[in-house]
């Protein structure tokens, strides 16, 4: 298993289906995978890429606010990334993971979208997502109070989940174990969650997927699932029963075997 920051360049690997990259969500680290099993593969390779400005990842101005922010940052990300593998992203990873397979399908071999959507804020036409005065107050709330801003978005990730207060912990637990997100990183990624829809171009994504989703989710709720399943054919979705937005930490075998399994359908 590897971590890799935005600054790192892997060296390229032919083997299909041998290196899984994993994203992170908003305001988090790498460390957030240290509780999934790893036995999900024979002989797979985790590569664990911060997003911009978490972690040990960089913030350069270019990766910044404005125009195509989003496919900037799928760029970072590929450009860490070995030349071909599977892609898992959680909630904002995976939304940066589906502009990369948009970006770059040759290098995305398959999807597994963690409480992930191609849209985050809620509109008429799409009633499973996030109300708009929710994520107005964390981006006010982030100017006075960054720390207690995300501390409090901890809290609605685990809301519903039936080990709601373990999770919490082990979320702020790993949370300190690594340099603090950048300000500025956590304000443009709140911006990504409230501007951004990836559901017009969804269907040009061809290769496999897997949707997963927690029952309890208060954030990405599993309705999206269905949403998803019409504007991709081939994907596949599966609710996680007792799950809210961090269905690994709450239910790590669980997410494993459903992981696992998408996998190995892969190698079939």
């Amino acid at each position: 298993m590897t971590l890799h920051t935005l600054a790192d360049l892997l060296g390229t690997d032919e083997t299909p289906g041998n290196d899984l990259v994993l994203l992170h969500g908003w305001g988090m680290n790498a460390t957030v995978w240290d509780g999934l099993p790893a036995d999900l593969g024979a002989g797979l390779t985790q590569h664990r890429i911060e997003l911009p400005g978490h972690g040990d990842s960089p913030f350069p101005p270019q990766l910044g606010p404005g125009t195509g922010a989003l496919w900037r940052w799928a760029d970072a990300c590929l450009a860490a990334a070995p030349a071909r593998a599977v892609w898992l992203g959680w909630s904002l990873g995976g939304l940066v993971a589906l502009a990369a397979a948009l970006r770059a399908p040759k290098r995305v071999r398959a999807l597994i979208m963690v409480t992930a959507t191609p849209r985050f804020l809620r509109a008429v036409d799409w009633t499973p997502a996030v109300a708009e005065a929710t994520l107005d107050q964390f981006q006010a709330g982030l100017l006075a109070d960054p720390a207690g801003t995300l501390s409090r978005f901890l809290a609605l990730q685990v809301r519903g989940s039936d080990q709601a207060q373990e999770v919490l912990r082990t979320l702020r637990r790993e949370l300190a174990q690594r340099p603090a997100a950048d300000p500025a990183a956590l304000a443009l990624g709140l911006e990504l969650l409230r501007d951004e829809d990836l559901r017009g171009p969804l269907p040009d994504i061809r290769c496999p997927s897997l949707w997963l989703f927690g029952d309890h989710d208060t954030l990405v709720p599993p309705g999206v699932g269905e949403r998803v399943e019409c504007l991709m054919s081939a994907a596949q979705t599966r609710v996680i029963a007792g799950a809210a937005h961090a269905p690994f930490l709450s239910h790590p075998r669980e997410t494993a075997d459903a992981i696992a399994s998408f996998l190995a359908q892969l190698k079939a």
